[in-house]
């Protein structure tokens, strides 16, 4: 359950791109996955900037997800909610074959370190 303090903030034409949290004098972006945007608090203009110049587009991206045993494996995002954020293994690519039975595995939001980008 997110805070009542976090604000949903969405683009132009609808599409929510995070929240701006309230933060001492200033306000702090947060993006769809939980994550602070920024080092530390902004302005309210600097935090629907840094949301808008961030959008959604890196939720298609290829994460790497830390398992308990230590190994990193590679995951595309799948489901994104204030609930919870689903990822598919995309081992050699599998995440976007129909049928391919990629193991989903349910994050905590906001999203744990776990999972971060992987690197291009």
């Amino acid at each position: 359950m997110l805070p009542a303090s976090w604000i949903e903030h969405r683009r132009q034409d609808g599409e929510a791109v995070g929240w701006i949290v309230p933060d001492g004098e200033g306000f702090r972006p947060v993006d769809v996955l939980g994550r602070p945007v920024t080092a530390g608090p902004v302005d309210w203009l600097e935090a629907e900037e840094a949301l808008e110049d961030l959008g959604i587009g890196f939720l298609a991206d290829r994460h790497l997800l830390r398992m308990p045993d230590g190994v990193e494996r590679p995951v595309r995002i799948s489901e994104v909610s204030a609930e919870g954020v689903t990822v598919v293994t995309d081992d050699f690519g599998s995440a976007s074959v129909v049928g391919a039975g990629s193991e989903r595995i349910r994050l905590p939001f906001p999203v744990p370190a776990a999972l971060r980008p992987a690197p291009r």
